[in-house]
């Protein structure tokens, strides 16, 4: 049954559209079964306009029957649900699509409430049976039906039956439960795909909406223009050649051309983004640079290979490595890579960089977008950015919010060679893509974006005002910075320093390690900028999710594996050499704050410091006059929550990593969509942990700072401020939000609403409390579109 299963998923998912795969579906599955009948039905709400191409729309399941029936609590609106027979061999083809079964009719409405298989010797016989007289069916006995669940919802019910009386074999049913799971993906692209297909035709005058996940919020819209790749390197085939040296000689001008263009694309950038992000375009040039690279392409030259075939294999080997690697942000760059290795084939076809019309309002969309052909969008015609894959680590999603425009990143049943031209939606804050969107959602997505613009108007009334309760309790509020910088002049000045500043960049932009002074003028450059205000430095946060490309890691388990602290007790010649760097570049400064990660022991913090003062000694021999500096460590998992009291009394400072301290206290990968919604940072343990933590600190007199996503949400703002937490530390757009509600807010007050947020059961219920208490405030706009994204009408 295996290969049967493989064979009808891949002629599901090359199917061109809904009808087609239904069809392929049914067909097959009767051959495999031997039975009569097979049929599916799909889940469609009844409209009087409706067609089949509204069926099951996307959106629309996501409202569907979720498991046991529970997500129907409107009566109305459950009412006007239906199972529609979408496909079928056995039954009359006139009946396709125009026998509707409102939901709770029949078998197939049981199986759909239930949702789980249903398997009956003699259907005839039971209380729920109804004959269809419209499908031209005989009294059929023998009935199977399994539910299409995707993502908890019921899609629709895959049903076989037979004439006689039949008890289908266990082996059977679980062929066909199986089938059914693995085709609940395939049915929705597949769906996607003809939605589109019939808005292109004029088949329907409705709108396609499609759900990804935030990349980074806001509203644009636009003309969708397609990204795609400027070479296809991975269809290179396999050649051999003799001139040896002319073959090497054409790849080194590729490379070079294509370093050129890097320059050109960054220094055309340089107006519009900040020195740390123009390190993006940095690593690639080095990446060009590195002698693997080259050396690697060149070997298999010298072995025969011409160089587009050479060129192939070496970029997949590179790129095999990354995507191999657990960590999201680092999965990412193997799209980079292969980039990378499209634009020297282009070079190698002696072709010209594809030059695509950007329209006044352009959303860029693409497979896999990567940050040079998002560079090449005029900046004042960029308007949104939608990729099929990524996250909101990609370096897309990074650079969307360098340029300030929304980003919805992972829309996997985005049929994407169809966007071109299309005029679309981006709710960067809900994560959809509304396509054709029709006159009703055009206009309230026009309301949100004047809404989005008075917000960001008012917001800069809070430039250069204190950070303070309304009864004028001071909290300091800091910057998140690291490999992408999303600072301008304006929002330097508004922060009291660098909460969290993520030394990974000198590391992950090179082939190796980096020395002593290649550390020490990237730290010296932070630190000369916020001169005379604290920074904060992370010690090297690698290993586990977050291997080196050189200094590669594999682990079963790499959340709970070899990372941060332990890869610096264990390798303490790159912790010295860091910590060394650290110190020379706070010379004449004097702001300099150390923080050390992924703390799980007191023994680790005590060696540590340990190690910290033997650098330290070693450069006042040296003749280096240096004051040690402050040091804290970050807690970002419980053990280091039940021990605060013991760190606490060995350090300067406590800082909060919520999202690892979330990600561990509730056993959820937050970068799993399988189990993502069930990541809250507003968990009520969260909360209670946070509590144990500032109690714990503060019984040893040791400020306490949040430096996690949590700390950047305006609807967390008061709790914190009611934990006593003495700064903050976030990204710089969320800085004047933050600041917004806190000067609303005495201190009392917030007090009061976190002693009620931890007496809650779900986050669910305490982010109802706090958005409460921010309409109160006057502040229930801060949480820009709240009301959208829920799929609409035509």
């Amino acid at each position: 049954m295996l290969e049967t299963l493989r064979h009808i998923v891949h002629s599901v998912n090359t199917a061109p559209n809904l009808t087609a795969a239904l069809q392929l579906i049914v067909e097959q599955v009767r051959d495999s079964i031997v039975c009569d009948v097979c049929s599916i039905y799909l889940t469609s709400e009844v409209s009087e306009t409706s067609g089949v191409s509204e069926v099951n729309g996307m959106g629309k399941a996501r409202d569907l029957g979720t498991i046991g029936g529970a997500s129907h609590t409107n009566d109305a609106e459950y009412a006007q649900r239906a199972n529609v027979l979408m496909a079928s061999v056995g039954l009359s083809a006139d009946a396709i699509g125009k026998v509707r079964l409102p939901l709770g009719t029949g078998l197939i409405g049981l199986v759909t409430e239930r949702a789980e298989p249903l398997n009956l010797a003699d259907a005839l016989a039971h209380p729920s049976y109804q004959r269809i007289i419209e499908t031209g069916e005989t009294r059929f006995r023998g009935f199977l039906g399994v539910p299409i669940i995707q993502n908890r919802h019921v899609l629709g019910v895959l049903v076989v039956r037979q004439q006689a009386v039949r008890q289908f074999q266990e082996s059977e049913v679980t062929f066909l439960f199986t089938l059914a799971a693995q085709l609940a993906g395939a049915i929705t692209h597949a769906q996607t795909n003809g939605e589109l297909s019939a808005l292109t035709q004029g088949f329907t005058t409705g709108q396609l909406l499609l759900k990804g996940r935030a990349g980074n919020p806001g509203v644009g819209v636009g003309q969708g223009v397609v990204a795609y790749p400027h070479a296809d390197l991975a269809a290179v085939p396999d050649r051999q050649i003799v001139d040896i040296e002319a073959e090497s000689t054409r790849l080194r001008m590729a490379m070079q051309q294509v370093a050129d263009e890097l320059q050109g694309l960054k220094a055309g950038l340089q107006t519009n983004l900040a020195t740390e992000e123009q390190a993006l375009f940095d690593a690639l040039i080095l990446m060009l640079d590195a002698d693997t690279l080259l050396d690697q392409t060149l070997t298999r030259i010298q072995q025969g290979a011409w160089a587009p075939a050479a060129l192939r294999d070496t970029i997949r080997e590179h790129a095999q490595v990354f995507e191999q690697m657990q960590d999201p942000y680092l999965r990412e760059r193997a799209a980079d890579i292969r980039d990378l290795g499209q634009r020297i084939f282009s070079h190698l076809q002696q072709d010209q960089p594809l030059n695509l019309d950007y329209p006044a309002q352009t959303v860029l969309v693409g497979e896999a977008i990567s940050a040079m052909q998002l560079a090449e969008v005029p900046a004042d015609r960029l308007v949104a950015v939608v990729s099929a894959t990524g996250s909101s680590s990609s370096h897309v999603a990074i650079l969307a919010r360098a340029f300030g425009v929304p980003a919805v990143m992972g829309v996997a049943d985005m049929p994407v060679t169809g966007m071109q031209g299309r005029t679309l939606i981006v709710d960067g804050h809900q994560g959809c893509v509304y396509v054709e969107p029709s006159p009703t959602v055009c206009a309230e997505y026009q309301q949100l974006q004047v809404q989005e613009r008075a917000l960001n108007s008012a917001m800069e009334t809070m430039r250069g005002l204190p950070a303070e309760s309304a009864d004028g309790t001071p909290i300091a509020l800091l910057l998140n910075i690291g490999l992408v910088n999303e600072l301008s002049r304006p929002q330097q000045a508004d922060a009291m320093g660098v909460g969290l500043y993520r030394t990974e960049l000198p590391f992950m932009a090179r082939d190796r390690f980096p020395s002593e002074d290649e550390q020490y003028l990237s730290y010296r450059r932070v630190l000369k900028t916020f001169a005379p205000r604290s920074v904060t430095l992370r010690t090297l946060d690698i290993g586990g999710d977050k291997p080196l490309p050189y200094f590669p890691l594999r682990e079963q388990n790499p959340f709970l594996g070899w990372r941060g602290v332990r890869i610096s007790l264990q390798h303490p010649e790159i912790f010295l050499t860091q910590i060394r760097a650290m110190l020379r570049a706070s010379k004449g400064f004097n702001n300099l704050r150390i923080m050390l990660p992924m703390v799980t022991h007191i023994s680790e913090v005590d060696e540590l410091i340990r190690l910290m003062r033997r650098a330290h000694t070693e450069l006042l021999d040296e003749g280096c006059t240096l004051p040690f500096p402050q040091i804290g460590v970050m807690i970002e998992v419980p053990s280091a929550v039940y021990q605060i009291g013991a760190l606490a009394q060995r350090v300067d400072f406590i800082s909060v990593g919520t999202n690892d301290l979330a990600q561990y206290l509730l056993a959820v990968d937050r970068n799993n969509p399988r189990v993502a919604e069930l990541y809250d940072d507003l968990h009520p343990a969260v909360l209670l942990a946070l509590q144990q933590i500032v109690a714990g600190a503060k019984q040893h007199h040791k400020p306490v700072s949040i430096c996690g996503e949590l700390a950047g949400n305006p609807l967390a703002t008061p709790v914190l401020m009611g934990l006593g937490v003495d700064s903050l530390s976030m990204s710089a757009g969320s800085l004047l939000k933050v600041k917004w509600v806190m000067r609303r807010f005495r201190l009392a007050q917030a007090q009061a609403l976190l002693d009620q947020a931890v007496q809650q059961e779900s986050a669910a219920q305490v982010r109802q409390l706090l958005q409460t208490a921010l309409d109160q405030h006057g502040l229930g706009e801060l949480i820009v579109g709240r009301r959208f994204g829920k799929y609409r009408k035509p």
